[in-house]
């Protein structure tokens, strides 16, 4: 089953740019598992010090193993030597996925066997 790994994460505004920058060999690492199908860490234009994280992966057994990888934990070293504030990360199951836009061009927010 496919998953998500979605959350916000807080640093001081004033290094924030820098830490995300000196983060991307980790996230590189990490597109190299298997699995991974999305890893993205984003700045909030809005929001000083706020980063947007954004992965998918084809299982959770791709996850777990990303998470017991050192990718995973030298980015953990690296975001705690950056100064993090606060980390709010959330894993989704994902059961059905579907294009949001329909074939004649319609955004639609349900199912279409709903």
């Amino acid at each position: 089953m496919r998953v998500i790994v979605a959350g916000v994460l807080e640093f001081p505004p004033d290094t924030m740019h820098e830490s995300l920058l000196a983060a991307r060999a980790h996230i590189e690492g990490a597109y190299t598992e298997q699995g991974c199908v999305h890893y993205a860490w984003t700045e909030d234009p809005l929001n000083p010090g706020r980063v947007y994280v954004f992965e998918e992966w084809d299982t959770i057994e791709d996850l777990d193993v990303h998470l017991n990888d050192h990718w995973y934990s030298d980015m953990g070293a690296h975001l705690g030597a950056s100064g993090l504030i606060k980390a709010e990360v959330h894993k989704f199951r994902v059961d059905r996925k579907e294009l949001v836009y329909d074939e004649t061009g319609v955004a639609r927010a349900h199912f279409s066997d709903e």
